[in-house]
Parts: structure tokens; C-alpha cells; sequence
């Protein structure tokens, strides 16, 4: 039988760490934040908890292995959340770093609430340091090789496509499009000259030529002007 202060203990602890990783989600502006980590990390630990102290009255018709049973449905459990923070578009996939923190906190509940502090508060820690510390070095590393590819040229049939096949080449990756002005075929023949800028949020590759990729891009016909912003 566990004391109420050590059930108490368990439940407060789980709470904590739940809302210092859902604080870091919810500062990311990501859909799952500080109360869902902490219901889902506090939930948890009530499942574990009953797992190993609420089948007592049962006597010894309890087996040993159904705490674990228990708590196993957990881990499974948790994927509808996980599911419901994944957002996919045609170019992208976000939210897996939440689907995946929902996770550890569940397994973390688990820790707490079977006793296990050194491994909850551990993994807690490395958690934090994943989530915050290596999102820098990853900005660092990779983020650089984000631009946003701004070009201004004629709204004729078949440029963007042209444009993607070029980026092809180059092995860049497109990751979104948005495109102001009107193209020839909405404007109709003899309505003037159509133009279109067309802002591009690209992947760069390591070793990307940008004089090269930008002089075979203006040899595209259609395209009147070209540049990359600065590192976002």
C-alpha cells in the first residue's frame, strides 16, 4: 500500500515537469502545450499508480504481471493525441516533435508514478535540453539553409512550372508558395502584361551555387528579377 503523501508526492511531481516541457511547446506556439502535457503526464501517473495499488482488494488472486498491463496501454493510448498534433501539407510534415514530447511524458508519468524519480527526472531533463537547447544549434546548422527566394516575372502559362523544374535540379526544396498578381490566362489575351511576383520558402542543399542557380533562373524566360532574402 502506498502512503497518500507519497501518492501526493507522485502526482505533484508529474504536474511539474508535464508544464515546464508543455511550457516550451506552448512558447513554439505548437498545438499541444501546457495544459495537454500536463493531463497527459499527470494522467499517466494515476494509471501507474493504480496499476500497483489499486488490485489489492483482489488479494492474491492478482498475478504479477498486471501492473504492467496496465500501464502499457498508455504508451499505446497516447497515439490519437500524437496523431492530432500532426499536420501534413504537400511539401511538409509539422508537429512530430510534439507528437513525440506527448510521448515521453506519458512514459515519464509512468516513471513517477511507479517510483522511478531518477529515470522520470533524468529523462525530464534531457527532454528539456533536447526540446530548448539543440533547437539553437539546429537554427545554427540548419536553419541556414532556409531563404525565401523572391522573383517578379510574367504571368505566362507554364513559368512556376518551369521554375520548380529548374529548383529540381538544383535539389531545392520547395516548402511553400505564395503567389500575388495575375497571370495571362485569367487576365485574357490583349489585357496588357501580366505580372507576377512569387515568393518561394525553399530548402538549400549543403554546397548550394547561388550565382550559378540564380543566373540559369533569369535565363528562364519570363523571369525579370530574382534574389534571396537573408538567413530566416
Amino acid at each position: 500500500m502506498i502512503a497518500r503523501w507519497e501518492v501526493a508526492i507522485r502526482l505533484v511531481s508529474a504536474t511539474v515537469i508535464g508544464g515546464l516541457i508543455g511550457m516550451e511547446r506552448e512558447v513554439s506556439n505548437r498545438p499541444a502545450g501546457l495544459r495537454t502535457h500536463i493531463l497527459v503526464t499527470l494522467g499517466s501517473t494515476l494509471v501507474m499508480l493504480i496499476s500497483m495499488d489499486g488490485f489489492h482488494s483482489m488479494g492474491s488472486n492478482i498475478k504479477a504481471g498486471d501492473p504492467a498491463r496496465l500501464a502499457a496501454q498508455v504508451i499505446s493510448g497516447i497515439g490519437f493525441l500524437g496523431a492530432g498534433t500532426i499536420m501534413r501539407t504537400e511539401s511538409s510534415i509539422r508537429g512530430l516533435t510534439t507528437a513525440a514530447s506527448l510521448w515521453v511524458c506519458a512514459g515519464i508519468g509512468l516513471a513517477i508514478g511507479s517510483g522511478y524519480y531518477m529515470g522520470g527526472l533524468l529523462t525530464s531533463g534531457i527532454v528539456l535540453i533536447t526540446l530548448m537547447s539543440l533547437r539553437v544549434m539546429e537554427k545554427k546548422v540548419i536553419g541556414s539553409r532556409y531563404r525565401m527566394l523572391e522573383i517578379i516575372g510574367s504571368g505566362r502559362p507554364g513559368l512556376i512550372g518551369d521554375i520548380g523544374t529548374l529548383m529540381g535540379e538544383h535539389r531545392v526544396r520547395i516548402r511553400d508558395i505564395s503567389i500575388m498578381g495575375e497571370s495571362e490566362a485569367e487576365l485574357g489575351e490583349g489585357m496588357g502584361n501580366p505580372t507576377l511576383e512569387i515568393h518561394f520558402m525553399v530548402r538549400l542543399p549543403i554546397g548550394f551555387r547561388y550565382d550559378e542557380f540564380l543566373l540559369e533562373l533569369g535565363s528562364i524566360r519570363g523571369v525579370n528579377e530574382s534574389r534571396f532574402q537573408a538567413n530566416i
